[in-house]
């Protein structure tokens, strides 16, 4: 991951702040702003090594209790703008059984539930986080392999949304000493998965395109939804097109546009 130090920076989602903290000792940037969707209590019960306290003595401004899902918490920025928002590997928190996980969200699959909170991450960042004279960065860093593959970052997740996936960079988590990745719902770190950062903005003509990449399978004679290809033959296309993988991953696909039939702006 690329960050320039003289960004204005906004961190999302990070649950013991060990990123933020980890941006302001290394990367020492311009302008720093944390924030987690716990609140101030709930991480320091949750978490005996969070940094909450370290922000805090080193002037960052930290936004507890910051739902990205929600305007209101958006508008808690106070028309503070930014040149990059970052989300790092957000997943959803686990449901204790199928009716705890409907008394919460009402209906929609997991995978449908995780692309719409990184759908609402991008819509309100772009409307309320991001500077339009700057470059108008969002950052979501997620790992490649299951269920977070699934969730088709770099196709249709920004569908309708001003703002272009444009292209995509590797998470070198040795470069940020100090962050753990943490388990949603616990004190506990996850090993360090190789992760890729997904990069989106208004402005396609950007200047950190020069070090994105655009994966193949997002070309021609490959399945973007599947991350497979290219095909050899006709044949070949043909018989993953009728694969148990391929069919779950358009059940994915369809389902999703139907999420975005019911909840996308006009």
């Amino acid at each position: 991951m690329f960050l320039d130090p003289t960004w204005r920076i906004l961190t999302v989602g990070d649950g013991d702040l060990s990123f933020s903290h980890a941006i302001a000792k290394h990367v020492k940037p311009a302008q720093l702003t944390a924030s987690t969707y716990d609140a101030a209590q709930t991480i320091e019960d949750k978490y005996a090594d969070n940094a909450l306290s370290q922000l805090r003595k080193l002037g960052i401004r930290v936004l507890t209790e910051f739902d990205v899902t929600k305007p209101s918490a958006w508008q808690r920025l106070d028309q503070q703008r930014f040149d990059v928002v970052i989300f790092q590997f957000p997943l959803i928190p686990a449901f204790k059984g199928e009716a705890a996980f409907k008394a919460q969200t009402g209906s929609g699959s997991m995978n449908v539930l995780n692309r719409a909170l990184l759908y609402q991450y991008l819509k309100y960042a772009h409307r309320f986080a991001l500077d339009k004279n700057g470059p108008m960065l969002c950052f979501i860093t997620s790992k490649d392999v299951k269920p977070y593959r699934e969730w088709n970052i770099e196709g249709s997740l920004n569908q309708g949304l001003p703002c272009h996936y444009i292209g995509q960079m590797p998470f070198d988590i040795s470069r940020f000493p100090g962050y753990k990745i943490r388990n949603v719902d616990r004190d506990k770190h996850v090993k360090d998965t190789s992760g890729i950062t997904y990069v989106f903005s208004s402005k396609k003509d950007n200047d950190i395109c020069s070090m994105l990449t655009i994966p193949p399978y997002l070309g021609e004679k490959h399945c973007a939804l599947c991350r497979v290809g290219p095909y050899m033959a006709k044949e070949d296309e043909d018989k993953h097109l009728r694969s148990k993988k391929h069919l779950q991953m358009e059940k994915f696909e369809q389902d999703w546009q139907a999420w975005l039939a019911l909840n996308s702006e006009e």
